[in-house]
């Protein structure tokens, strides 16, 4: 195998694309403005790129810009190149993840992604995606908007990790439709040195009892910029939101949101951000948001920030470790990736893309 595609391989797995697409259902990977790889390998799964989707079936331009209008926002942009389109048929039980790349190769490429995402009725799915940068990427831009549309009973649990280069501006948008019954897990995972990472996915919940849940893994490196937030809006009655973050400065600057808004009785909601400060000259900054028209609620929000405490290190130390590899045991286990909800396909390769890179980082 040549030496570039070698490497090539090697930066696709530190996000979690599988090129042999072993224990996959479906693949999209594009690089740059150019859609390299799709394949679908279950029946009841359709992916391709969304411009082709859009030129192939006319009811789609209904849900184009659908989900951002119901939201009450303005659609960001309108060229795009690339992005992709995935559909879930009715009452599909997909075993193997869904698995995508948007991956960035040219110096000073502005990338600009929308992608299409339809669970239909009864379905469940789980969706990975890995964005990153080759290390020959220098100040390049990605622009990744994402529409996600949930219907009745359908579950979703989408996981995007990213690995950037310490270059790179990073400016992802999304907004999740969630009807009756489903239920939309978003995991969020940023480990590696980037420039600058703004993202503030939104999620309307609009049939009753629907669900959604935010969680991020974030380590904020120096010269890192990470402002990273959720909104999850109640609609409907006895619906349910949960929005966990973890974020650790190594001399970074993390700022994290979460914004829980009301809008329908009988909700259930909380807010939890728990930060680990590494250094003196790192910034965590926590922002919990709670909102509501109506009084028989249940929201609340809690949040921590501290050091790692002298007391766990000397005990650490006590059973024969160094310094440092107490130290690097306490992060990663503050790192827990079980709160992911994933399959047990999917847990043992975020685990260990998780460990590798926080270990290589302190």
């Amino acid at each position: 195998m040549p030496m570039e595609k070698m490497k090539f391989q090697e930066e696709l797995i530190k996000v979690g694309f599988n090129s042999q697409e072993k224990e996959r259902s479906a693949s999209f990977l594009q690089e740059d403005d150019k859609v390299k790889l799709v394949r679908s390998i279950a029946s009841d799964i359709e992916i391709t790129s969304t411009q082709k989707a859009l030129k192939k079936y006319s009811w789609l331009k209904k849900y184009y810009k659908k989900a951002f209008k119901e939201a009450g926002k303005g659609f960001p942009g309108d060229t795009y190149e690339g992005g992709y389109f995935i559909w879930v048929k009715e009452n599909a039980q997909i075993f193997f993840p869904i698995q995508t790349c948007l991956f960035l190769k040219k110096n000073r490429f502005s990338q600009k992604v929308h992608n299409l995402v339809i669970v239909e009725e009864g379905a469940q799915v789980y969706l990975i995606t890995g964005c990153g940068a080759s290390p020959q990427s220098f100040e390049s831009y990605h622009l990744g908007v994402s529409e996600f549309f949930i219907k009745k009973g359908a579950y979703l649990n989408f996981t995007m990790i990213h690995n950037w280069q310490n270059s790179t501006v990073v400016d992802p948008k999304s907004v999740a439709v969630v009807e009756e019954g489903a239920v939309f897990v978003s995991n969020y995972i940023c480990l590696s040195p980037v420039k600058r990472v703004t993202m503030y996915p939104e999620a309307l919940l609009v049939g009753e009892k629907a669900k959604a849940r935010f969680t991020s893994l974030l380590f904020a490196h120096p010269d890192s910029f990470l402002d990273i937030g959720s909104k999850v809006v109640l609609k409907a009655f006895s619906t349910s939101a949960e929005v966990i973050s973890r974020a650790i400065s190594n001399k970074g600057e993390v700022i994290v949101r979460g914004h829980l808004r009301s809008e329908s009785s009988q909700v259930k909601a909380h807010l939890e951000c728990q930060g680990l400060m590494l250094s003196e000259k790192g910034r965590i900054w926590a922002v919990p948001q709670l909102e509501t028209f109506y009084q028989d609620v249940d929201m609340s929000h809690e949040a921590a920030i501290g050091k790692i405490s002298k007391e766990e290190i000397e005990y650490l130390c006590s059973r024969t470790l160094s310094r440092e590899e107490a130290k690097s045991i306490i992060v990663r286990g503050f790192m827990n990736t079980d709160i992911l909800f994933l399959p047990q396909v999917l847990k043992s390769e975020v685990e260990r893309l998780t460990q590798e890179v926080i270990k290589s980082g302190l």
